[in-house]
């Protein structure tokens, strides 16, 4: 059986920083940055555990500006 594997992709410009995605990720895969802010000054999430994502997609689901994007692909 294949494993699945994710690629979340955060629009930093677009995030407010609420932190609702970071509480959302089962496995921890983002974070908010703590020493960089984007334009409108807020702490962004990006993501921490690149390798760990599955790509379920709940950071996505949860995030009310819409700006993650995830990827999913099949591991041989």
């Amino acid at each position: 059986m294949a494993k699945m594997k994710g690629a979340t992709v955060v629009d930093t410009e677009r995030c407010k920083g609420c932190g609702l995605c970071v509480v959302a990720c089962p496995l921890h895969v983002l974070a908010l940055t703590t020493k960089s802010v984007n334009q409108k000054g807020y702490n962004y999430a990006q993501t921490v555990l690149e390798d760990t994502c599955t790509g379920c997609a709940s950071c996505a689901i949860v995030c009310p500006d819409g700006c993650i994007t995830v990827y999913r692909k099949k591991e041989a």
